[in-house]
């Protein structure tokens, strides 16, 4: 459960109440974190090393400064790693909202309940999800038809093997 957010290096009550729910994850993403937890790094100039984590309690940070353990900064974060592993990646322009805007509708093409997407979202409202978030995937609106095609196919099939086995 989450009972605080850091925005910027200020510590806030979370916005809204689905901010405060619990964020389901992924066994392979649980694992992860635990490696990252016994993780040890050697410093810049080779000389020592230090645990990434400093703090591994079930109510510290999952993701560390590496000087005290404090909160890092997101950008910070958004310009030493997920910028250049979207540039080595070949993805351009890359920031916190291509994320989450990505997250919402590859959770939705994937056949996701928009409902869940909202909860992984946190969002209090389903229209912040399908208004902002989600967007429109041209392939998946072929795929959704094609699906469509298919139930129809399959009940008319149905429906003439019924007519069959009565006469």
């Amino acid at each position: 459960m989450v009972n605080e957010r850091c925005c910027r290096g200020d510590w806030a009550e979370p916005k809204t109440r689905a901010s405060r729910a619990p964020v389901g994850i992924s066994a392979a993403l649980f694992d992860r974190i635990q490696q990252l937890r016994g993780l040890t790094v050697v410093n810049r100039e080779g000389v020592g090393t230090y645990r990434v984590a400093k703090a591994d309690g079930p109510r510290d940070l999952i993701f560390q400064g590496v000087k005290g353990g404090r909160a890092m900064r997101d950008n910070n974060i958004l310009c030493r790693h997920i910028k250049p592993a979207g540039r080595k990646l070949g993805l351009g322009f890359v920031n916190w909202r291509c994320l989450r805007t990505s997250r919402a509708t590859w959770a939705i093409e994937a056949g996701a309940n928009p409902k869940d997407v909202q909860g992984m979202m946190r969002h209090a409202n389903i229209k912040t999800t399908l208004d902002i978030y989600a967007q429109f995937v041209p392939e998946s609106q072929f795929r959704a038809q094609e699906r469509v095609d298919a139930m129809v196919a399959a009940r008319i099939g149905k429906q003439q093997a019924a007519r069959t086995a009565i006469q």
